[in-house]
């Protein structure tokens, strides 16, 4: 076995690693950038070494920092989790070229499955079925276009090197795939380093599975069964269970030996996926799916193929790495149960699910039976604008599937966060979708579903509720719950006998608003618009300093008194601003002053977190003041432009 391991990775991913890593004897190094110096992962090594600046690009993607952290520690082996250097076949070789062992595959294994067009041609020759489509070297925009229309529309626009939905354009007409195919190769560019794509025909009704394989790297090979991951939102993994629902024998076997196939194809070493799409228009049929992609690493949904085989994939990719053999053969791998994993994000649904950031104020995660929480955040922590915004990973498992939803489902109810805001909300209606609860899904139910998963606000009463808390004088600690106490410690501010009204000047997330407070006898409440008192029924309140949070059904919204209750509020004149929903770089501008717009235009593109967002007009207008420029930041809520009334 290893005697010690550099993780080269940050948040849940770098903790996983380091609690097996710890029970293994191993002794663990973690790295850190500016923007993680109190990191947990930092916290839970053994060492530690910084690495640079805050951006990815000049720490945690910088292979030769990361060596020279392994050389300075004397670490053994690197383990690179998932993203950043972790399919980097140059990195891998880098590595063993300084004699220290690559927790992963060979770099060979990496370049050819590395580049989805190269990886499809050699999945036909290996007799792995793959999706009809274009995967040629040629780039120029009017063959790509002239092979989509071969192909039949829809189709799929994807990035050559792509993955996690970055690059990918779904387009349903002709017309569209102009604007489709220079979106997607810009993102694939800026995510990438490579702009180059593919075509393939858009599956109808697709659900998408993957199998998790294992190989030792002499030709042996395994599978650890499937997991269905078809709950997507943009190409991007919201829900991931296993088994898949409606999966028979017969469809398993043919999927798990397709994927073998595909592993000893490259001689494979270590953890790797290999995904698939199946048609999901009716039951799944050995012969109803195709290959998709490879991805030579361990994935962010693993743990729930760890909690229906009993198997710690991390061990597995240590015990390999050490030039051990595989644990176990096909026959002994048994599948028990059901488990299925949700991603719990720092973004806001009611905008798109753009990133958010911020300081987590409040973080209570239970765990409870058949709960399991992987996170790399501590409440206090700070989402930062520079990397993915993942919270935590919530797993639930249980004897069967209802059973595993109802238990995710309960973790959901009994979770409170606030600060940044969340996916929360929406993964509780996700889970109690009467669709998802059937297992009949495919890949497009979000977007089927979205205003229904999305709707909902946290209530007047839950609001009101926090300013009572906020009327107390003393307050009391970040996160205590409140009640709704007397406040009556404010100084005498009013009479503790007979009825008292005033409106009280809050904000809201930020936004001016004006709540009635009625006193009787020492007892107080808020009423409605029409006067009549609100009960905040399953309304959870949690004080930090200053502001308290209202919580109410997965969401939380900042309350805060306006200059104890003296300011006024007036309400904003003149042109309209454009605000930026999220930190970021502006990589388009699309208007100038003066410029007429309709509601809907694009103003300009934000890239964040490796995505690009269009800012579009809220209105018909006349541009009068544009803020931003090609290539500048901007922060999230700073005005981009000024709109005026045409």
């Amino acid at each position: 076995m290893l005697a010690s391991v550099l993780i080269a990775n940050r948040g849940e991913i770098a903790c996983r690693i380091i609690k097996t890593a710890r029970r293994l004897g191993l002794r663990t190094i973690a790295v850190y950038s500016d923007a993680d110096r109190d990191a947990l992962h930092v916290r839970l090594a053994d060492e530690a070494v910084h690495i640079g600046p805050a951006p990815s690009a000049e720490s945690y993607l910088v292979g030769e920092r990361i060596l020279a952290a392994a050389k300075q520690t004397g670490a053994q082996s690197i383990h690179p989790g998932y993203g950043f250097l972790s399919e980097n076949a140059a990195f891998a070789e880098a590595c063993e070229k300084a004699g220290i062992v690559f927790v992963g595959p060979s770099a060979r294994a990496i370049r050819a499955m590395g580049l989805k067009d190269g990886a499809k041609a050699l999945m036909e020759q290996a007799g792995v079925p793959v999706v009809p489509g274009y995967h040629g070297e040629r780039q120029e925009a009017e063959l790509l276009k002239r092979k989509a229309y071969e192909i039949g529309y829809p189709v799929l626009i994807k990035a050559v090197a792509g993955g996690g939905g970055k690059g990918m354009r779904r387009v349903d007409k002709a017309i569209d795939f102009d604007a489709a195919l220079a979106s997607a190769q810009r993102e694939a560019q800026s995510a990438f380093g490579d702009p180059r794509v593919l075509i393939e025909k858009f599956v109808l009704n697709p659900r998408h599975i993957e199998i998790q394989v294992f190989g030792d790297g002499k030709g042996n090979a395994v599978h650890l069964f499937e997991r269905d991951c078809s709950a997507q939102r943009r190409h991007q993994k919201v829900l991931e269970e296993a088994p898949a629902p409606g999966m028979t024998p017969e469809t398993r076997a043919a999927m798990g030996a397709a994927a073998v196939a595909a592993a000893r194809a490259v001689d494979y070493s270590g953890a790797g996926t290999i995904e698939f799409i199946a048609d999901g228009s009716g039951a799944l049929r050995p012969d109803g799916f195709w290959f998709m992609e490879m991805n030579t690493r361990l994935q962010v949904e693993h743990p729930v193929t760890e909690l229906v085989t009993g198997q710690d994939l991390v061990e597995w990719q240590f015990r390999v790495a050490s030039g051990e053999g595989l644990p176990l053969t096909q026959d002994e791998i048994r599948l028990n149960g059901h488990a299925i994993e949700a991603r719990l994000y720092a973004e806001d649904p009611d905008t798109g699910f753009l990133p958010s950031t911020g300081r987590l104020d409040v973080l209570d995660l239970p765990e409870g039976e058949g709960i399991r929480i992987d996170t790399g955040v501590v409440e206090g922590a700070e989402i930062s604008a520079f990397y993915d915004p993942m919270i935590a990973k919530v797993i639930a498992s249980g004897s069967s599937r209802a059973e595993a939803l109802a238990r995710i489902a309960g973790a959901f109810a009994r979770s409170r966060i606030a600060g940044p805001k969340t996916n929360l909300a929406f993964l509780a209606r996700l889970v109690a979708d009467e669709e998802v609860k059937a297992g009949g899904f495919d890949t497009g139910l979000i977007d089927r579903s979205l205003e229904s998963l999305t709707e909902g606000a946290v209530s007047e009463a839950a609001v009101g509720k926090a300013v009572l808390s906020l009327l107390e004088d003393q307050g009391t600690a970040c996160n205590d719950a409140n009640g709704w106490r007397d406040p009556f410690a404010v100084a005498d501010a009013f009479e503790l006998t007979g009825e008292r009204r005033v409106q009280v000047s809050v904000e809201v997330d930020g936004e001016p608003r004006k709540t009635s407070v009625r006193w009787v006898g020492g007892q107080a409440g808020v009423l409605d618009g029409q006067g009549q008192p609100l009960a905040a029924v399953g309304a959870d309140v949690r004080r930090c300093g200053d502001v308290a949070y209202a919580i109410e059904a997965g969401r939380a919204v900042r309350v805060a008194l306006v200059d104890q209750l003296s300011r006024v509020v007036e309400d904003e004149g003149g042109a309209a601003a454009i605000k930026a929903p999220m930190h970021g770089k502006v990589i388009a501008v699309d208007v100038a002053a003066g410029d007429t717009v309709a509601k809907g235009q694009r103003i300009a593109v934000v890239e964040a977190m490796k995505m690009e967002h269009a800012i579009v007009a809220p209105r018909d207008g006349v541009v009068e003041s544009v803020f931003v420029s090609e290539g500048g930041q901007v922060d999230q809520g700073a005005a981009v432009a000024t709109l005026a009334e045409a």
